[in-house]
């Protein structure tokens, strides 16, 4: 029974130390933990801690890709065992992605079984699944026995594991990566393989080349699934370079004719990490909806491949109309961030497509140094025998006469023929059926080859410029694993411009266009009546109810809401409810306060101006376009002050006429008062007391001021005597104004 020591007085085992700095201390050391053992891969082979361990434990259990696979279970149990303890399902998860041809570009698993699949189904669980490793992951970790790589303890230590692998082709690049650690992330696409090493070796023969030449063999991301990118080339050239950016990719579609004029388009890839399951339950939200207005159906008819069919709603729906409104609302067009956050030397950081290019030569060199300085090692230790050999086959009725005589043998041989305790060593070991002159022959054939191989070694070490050669050698050789022409190699995304569509133009082309009155009751309640020249006696409101506001428009037309604390909303004018009932609360289509009452309601037509005044006096000119907002709570556009929002009427010629509650009237030109897209504006007319602004009009000088007065019209050809600066205070009006006080009666 072991004994233990008297456990330290409770005083000792406390550490005094602020809660600050102590949370501060552990959060960093986990934030360090999931940067540089989780989150971002190694610039150097492009693969996380997990992922490096998953293919190292499938070496060990030798699932070469020419031999048997093995159960998952067992692949996730070694690994979990002897090197990641974090669980099964991270190691189970990593393993099913590295083997899925949808995400990955190059899989580094040769999965057999259920491995989940582009819809998002989940795969089998591991003990009804097997893998093996690809000729990929082999290349990855080609040279691991030839002390190509530091190794280090594993978290048992009873153990090792690679600190990075060969990485016989530019993996990072290759098959992408994505993670989020703390207060950082990573996100790089994958790359068509040939691409990079022709990048790579041209970077060899060009070290001062920039990211464009390189670009013109690295053309942009190349996604497993596909697809057509449609990011300009200046963008992506500044993405390479800075190391941040993003890709702009769409599904790649085509038409197909289906008789009698009408067609239907069918989508064969989507954007990557898209769930086609989905997409498809997203395009039958947007049908239900109608906010897809050009289609009418959608189908998936997938086997092994993709194929969405898309019908229009009519025929005479252009196809590239169609797409680009679906572009717009789902994921047929993604963007893919790139953020090249990588560890390099321990150390996160954002790299550029050189850089990172750069610090994968450099590892590659490295490892060709260390195959090389151990190759030339086995070499030493073989030709250092094959001396011994050749030594005994020379004198070999003397070697055998001693080793009949002598008690000790190799003492006599090291002594007689200046053999090393080695050589002695493997001359006593041979047998007797080397003794023969072929054997003899044989030993001078691979000495010779062995002297060979080392003189080469030899220079290759002491030649910076062979090393590189050698390192472009072995890119190429790699790169004729993944040849363009082989279906792994080949490029699945393409490069497209997207075309110059007029959407808003042909969407509205495409709309039905019909007569509609919408009528706005004095309780706030909003419908759309089919038809026009609707009498407003014949409409029925609720008791107590009545019309405010009517206003005919088309179905196509949108509508301005004013409210009294200056905000503008839009609503679309077949999106309202019929003129069946009673319509509904307008409040809910807008946000709009118990408090906050409605001043106008307007067709939009962003080619027009009106004039905004609030009743403390102040007023500006503002383009109808400036008040267009797709938000629920409205767009702000008058700061009405300590007042409210009065006034909202269209510009129809160069003068202003304002009228206070005072019964005075000014009259000025409308060039005088500024044009602006939201604010308080420019003093109208200055008033005393309580009094402030009752009405405004605008009007042609040539066609003089005219008011509504008893239901009928009325000129004031004398106008001119109550014209005067902006702001000043004006005269009282003229004898016959309303005795409303206001323009319209």
């Amino acid at each position: 029974m072991v004994k233990r020591g008297p456990s330290p007085p409770p005083e000792e085992r406390i550490i005094n130390e602020t809660m600050s700095e102590a949370l501060s201390k552990r959060y960093l050391a986990y934030a360090l933990s999931t940067i540089t053992s989780r989150a971002l891969p190694d610039v150097r082979d492009g693969l996380k801690p997990v992922q490096r361990r998953i293919l190292y434990g499938m070496r060990v259990l030798k699932l070469d890709p020419e031999g048997g696979y093995r159960k998952c279970a067992k692949i996730v149990g070694d690994v979990m065992g002897n090197y990641h303890p974090h669980g099964d399902s991270s190691i189970y998860d990593t393993l099913v992605r590295l083997a899925q041809d949808f995400n990955v570009r190059y899989p580094l698993v040769d999965g057999q079984g259920n491995f989940g699949n582009i819809d998002g189904d989940s795969p089998a669980a591991y003990r009804y699944t097997e893998a093996r490793m690809t000729r990929a992951a082999e290349l990855l970790m080609e040279g691991l026995d030839e002390n190509a790589v530091d190794f280090r303890a594993n978290y048992a230590e009873n153990d090792e594991e690679p600190v990075v692998l060969p990485a016989g082709f530019p993996n990072l690049l290759a098959n992408g990566a994505t993670g989020i650690a703390v207060g950082m992330a990573t996100s790089i696409p994958p790359h068509n393989i040939a691409e990079v090493i022709d990048a790579a070796r041209l970077l060899i023969e060009k070290p001062k080349a920039t990211t464009a030449e390189l670009m013109e063999f690295v053309q942009g991301p190349d996604f497993p699934t596909g697809g057509v990118i449609v990011e300009e080339r200046a963008a992506m050239l500044e993405a390479y370079e800075t190391g941040r950016g993003s890709f702009r990719m769409r599904a790649r579609w085509h038409v197909e004719d289906t008789g009698r004029g009408t067609y239907q388009i069918i989508v064969t890839e989507i954007p990557y990490q898209v769930q086609k399951s989905r997409l498809l339950e997203k395009l039958s939200e947007l049908l239900e909806a109608k906010k897809v207005p050009l289609l009418e159906d959608v189908r998936d008819e997938s086997a092994e491949d993709v194929r969405l069919v898309l019908v229009p709603r009519a025929k005479t729906v252009e196809p590239d109309v169609l797409m680009e409104s679906l572009f717009k609302t789902c994921d047929l067009e993604t963007r893919f961030s790139l953020n090249m956050n990588v560890l390099h030397k321990g150390a996160p950081q954002v790299m550029g497509l050189k850089q990172v290019l750069q610090a994968y030569l450099e590892h590659r060199r490295e490892v060709l140094v260390r195959r090389s300085e151990f190759r030339l090692d086995k070499i030493e230790k073989r030709l250092h025998l094959l001396d011994g050999y050749l030594v005994a086959f020379l004198n070999i009725d003397e070697v055998i006469r001693i080793i009949r005589t002598e008690d000790e043998p190799k003492p006599v041989l090291m002594k007689r023929f200046k053999l090393t305790d080695v050589q002695a060593e493997a001359i006593l070991n041979l047998r007797l059926r080397a003794l023969r002159r072929l054997e003899e022959m044989e030993i001078r054939g691979e000495h010779k080859k062995l002297k060979e191989e080392r003189e080469e070694i030899v220079a290759l070490l002491a030649s910076p410029r062979k090393q590189w050669s050698r390192v472009s050698k072995d890119l190429k050789s790699a790169r004729d694993e993944f040849d363009p022409g082989t279906p792994l190699g080949k490029r699945r995304a393409t490069f497209e411009a997207a075309p110059d569509v007029d959407l808003a133009a042909a969407l509205e082309a495409s709309r039905p266009k019909e007569p509609v009155t919408v009528v706005l009751s004095q309780q706030g309640w909003i419908r759309g009546m089919k038809g026009h020249g609707i009498d407003a006696d014949s409409i029925k409101f609720k008791e107590g109810d009545g019309p405010a506001w009517m206003e005919e428009v088309m179905t196509t037309d949108r509508l301005v809401i004013m409210s009294s604390d200056g905000r503008a909303f839009i609503l679309s004018a077949e999106k309202l409810p019929g003129g069946r009932g009673n319509g509904e609360p307008i409040r809910l289509s807008i946000e709009l306060e118990d408090n906050v009452a409605i001043v106008a309601m307007f067709r939009f037509d962003p080619e027009r101006k009106r004039v905004m005044a609030s009743s403390s006096g102040y007023g500006f000119v503002i383009p109808e376009a400036e008040l267009e907002s797709n938000r629920k709570a409205g767009k702000q556009v008058v700061n009405t002050g300590d007042g409210h929002l009065l006034v909202c009427t269209p510009v129809e010629g160069d003068m202003i006429a304002v009228v206070g509650t005072n019964r005075k009237m000014l009259i000025f030109p409308l060039k005088d008062l500024p044009e602006m897209s939201r604010g308080k504006g420019n003093k109208l007319q200055t008033y005393s007391g309580k009094s402030e602004l009752a009405d405004l009009i605008t009007f042609d000088k040539r066609d003089g001021l005219i008011v509504m007065t008893g239901g009928r019209h009325r000129a004031f050809e004398d106008w001119k005597s109550w014209r005067g600066a902006r702001a000043q205070a004006g005269k009282v009006v003229p004898k016959g104004f309303p005795r409303t006080g206001t323009f319209t009666g």
